[in-house]
């Protein structure tokens, strides 16, 4: 069961650290953006979708748990009798989304909410708010990418 409890770790690891690091950043992107729809009502819509953007690895950490549950079959019951090895390779797959997705919300919030800031004085410029974000996002999708690839790579 050693294995079994390693993949819950990874499972578990993945889901929360992202919907943290998501909760906190599109908590502080909707601080800024409330700060400017105090100026201008106008503006919800512009900000609003600023501040969905760092939600987005959460949604990432969400889905690599649940393929890593679908793989040992948690979802569909039938659980999967895991070695230790199988374990650990289990949890070293969901490290690129548990640690990239993480710091890149982090990161992602911090772009965002200059973007936000960007619309209060130039909301004409809302594409290059959004590009600025999406480059962030970048590393979020890789990573997501490499723990999904990952994963797929695992016998059992």
């Amino acid at each position: 069961m050693t294995g079994v409890l390693l993949a819950f770790v990874g499972a578990a690891l993945a889901v929360i650290t992202t919907g943290i690091g998501s909760a906190v950043a599109v908590g502080m992107v909707g601080e800024c953006a409330a700060g400017v729809v105090t100026e201008d009502p106008d503006k919800f819509g512009q900000t609003l979708l600023l501040q969905a953007l760092p939600g987005t690895q959460g949604i990432y950490g969400l889905l690599t748990g649940f393929l890593i549950m679908q793989k040992v079959g948690i979802i569909g019951g039938n659980l999967v009798e895991l070695s230790l090895y199988q374990g650990l390779y289990i949890l070293a797959a969901a490290l690129p989304i548990t640690v990239v997705g993480y710091l890149s919300t982090i990161a992602q919030s911090k772009a965002t909410a200059a973007g936000v800031a960007m619309i209060a004085k130039r909301p004409e410029e809302l594409g290059k708010a959004i590009v600025y974000a999406v480059m962030v996002e970048t590393y979020a999708v890789l990573a997501l990418l490499a723990s999904i690839l990952l994963l797929f790579g695992i016998t059992l």
